[in-house]
């Protein structure tokens, strides 16, 4: 039976040469035996070596097509001198990019890199977080030498041409393998893949171009972040080696719990202990909310306990949008627990007034749609 070559190398039927060259770099990288030395993996390097053989020759690749299998008569599984793979190049070019038009190395990394970013955490009060604040925060992070301006020289002196690469970047060498003598590559470690050195260094900063100061910065938090959230300050990141361009600086929020109110993405909770008498009457309570200050909740008569009042608005700001969240009081009825004489004399002949008010088992499927039992089933329905 025709093996399945293309299913070896994980590409479609009708792939392109460039897809199934691609295919097989990806997969030469992982199996290699020089960077995976377990067994399965060399066996299956061994397979996609030789399914990328065929499939790289047109004419073997015809036979697969025709359903055949143009290495079932004596063809072997794993060579690398068939007409269609290349030789050693392809490993070569699987494992380090390959070659450039003109048959040379890759070119040098350089010595100007990118900086990377930095990550602060910033406490903010719920308040803060609502009406937005500036930060003033110190930062330790890599700056721009102030004394070579990010060449690494020591003053007029310029970068020489590495020795030991030629400038190169990477120095390669000849290991032995199953597969016989495989070219390998590797940064040089005298520049560092620079491809060049500084023999006369900045005092400051030995020729790094930075030095690691610690500075104050402003960073501007907008109202409505929450917990988690991160402000991206550009370019107040690391300064790169060799001067290169700073990363960026993320500020992540942390929210502090607050005293009254819980918050849930832009709405606010809070929870309002009202008497028993107040509940049965109304009345009106008065919220030090975040944003509005003192605001008046009206609880209307015969509030039931865990009823919830909503004060629409008066919540948390939506970030970079002028809309608010929603401010919901979660009403908790309070039963006196010690009454005098007095007091215990009102309420008797309060409830003589009401005789028809009187304990009672009530069935659950009239209560199925009400009262205690909804609140149940929404709350499991809720998980």
């Amino acid at each position: 039976m025709a093996r399945d070559y293309y299913g070896l190398l994980g590409v479609a039927k009708n792939a392109t040469d460039q897809e199934i060259k691609r295919a097989y770099r990806k997969l030469a990288r992982e199996l290699h035996p020089d960077v995976n030395p377990d067994e399965a993996a060399q066996a299956k390097f061994r397979e996609v070596s030789t399914a990328y053989e065929v499939l790289a020759d047109p004419e073997k690749r015809r036979i697969v097509d025709l359903g055949g299998d143009p290495l079932e008569n004596g063809g072997g599984a794993g060579g690398f001198s068939g007409a269609g793979f290349g030789g050693l190049g392809d490993v070569f070019e699987a494992f380090f990019g390959g070659m450039n038009s003109g048959g040379g190395q890759r070119k040098p990394r350089g010595r100007v890199q990118p900086g990377a970013d930095s990550l602060l955490r910033t406490r903010l009060s719920l308040a803060e977080c609502a009406v937005g604040v500036t930060k003033h925060l110190t930062v330790d992070t890599a700056i721009l030498c102030d004394l070579c301006h990010g060449k690494g020289t020591n003053g007029d002196s310029k970068p020489v041409r590495c020795e030991t690469c030629g400038g190169a970047g990477e120095v390669q060498s000849v290991q032995r393998s199953f597969l016989g003598q495989v070219l390998t590559s590797r940064p040089c470690p005298t520049c560092r893949g620079a491809g060049e050195t500084i023999p006369d260094p900045c005092n400051k900063c030995g020729g790094d171009g930075r030095i690691r100061a610690r500075r104050e910065i402003a960073a501007p938090i907008p109202a409505g972040v929450a917990n988690g959230m991160r402000v991206r300050l550009a370019a107040q990141g690391e300064v790169g080696p060799g001067g290169g361009h700073a990363g960026d600086l993320y500020v992540e929020v942390v929210e502090q719990p607050h005293d009254v109110f819980v918050r849930d993405g832009d709405d606010l909770h809070c929870t309002i202990r009202v008497p028993m008498v107040d509940a049965a009457l109304g009345t009106t309570v008065v919220i030090d909310t975040i944003l509005d200050g003192p605001t008046e909740l009206t609880i209307p008569p015969g509030t039931q306990p865990g009823e919830i009042s909503v004060l629409r608005g008066h919540g948390m700001p939506k970030l970079r949008s002028g809309a608010r969240g929603d401010l919901l009081a979660h009403l908790e009825i309070v039963v006196p627990s010690k009454l005098d004489s007095k007091q215990n004399d009102l309420l008797r002949k309060y409830k003589g007034l009401r005789e028809r008010d009187r304990a009672e088992v009530v069935s659950a499927q009239s209560e199925h749609n009400s009262g205690l039992f909804a609140r149940l089933r929404a709350s499991f329905s809720g998980r």
